[in-house]
C-alpha cells in the first residue's frame, strides 16, 4: 500500500476551501442529482403503501392471478438496483471534482 502525505489544515484553509469555485461546482454537480432522484425514490416508494391502503387499482390482474401491486412492488426492487447503478456512475464525476478541490486546496 502507498502511503499517503496528508496536510493539516486550518480553519482558514476550510473557510477558501468551501468559498472555492471548484467545491461550489461539486456541491451544485452533487445537488442537482441527488435531490431529483431522492423526490423520485420516496414518491415510487411511498406510492405502494398509499395506493394498496387507499385505493384498489393496483388490484386488477396484470397476468394470470399476478395483481399489479406485486407487479408495482417487483419494479421497487428493479429501482432501488437502478438507482444504485446510477449513482454508481455518477460517484465517479464527484470523486473528480472532490480530487480537484483537495489538488487546488493543496495548493494555496
Amino acid at each position: 500500500m502507498e502511503a499517503r502525505k496528508t496536510k493539516a489544515y486550518s480553519e482558514s484553509d476550510y473557510s477558501r476551501i468551501v468559498q472555492s469555485s471548484s467545491f461550489q461546482t461539486l456541491l451544485s454537480e452533487k445537488k442537482k442529482f441527488i435531490i431529483p432522484i431522492t423526490i423520485f425514490f420516496f414518491c415510487f416508494y411511498f406510492a405502494l403503501p398509499i395506493l394498496t391502503s387507499y385505493s384498489t387499482i393496483l388490484n386488477h390482474k396484470f397476468i394470470g392471478s399476478i395483481t399489479w401491486a406485486w407487479v408495482f412492488a417487483f419494479l421497487q426492487f428493479v429501482m432501488t438496483w437502478g438507482l444504485c447503478m446510477l449513482y454508481s456512475k455518477k460517484a465517479a464525476r464527484f470523486d473528480e471534482l472532490a480530487n480537484k478541490v483537495v489538488q487546488e486546496g493543496g495548493n494555496n
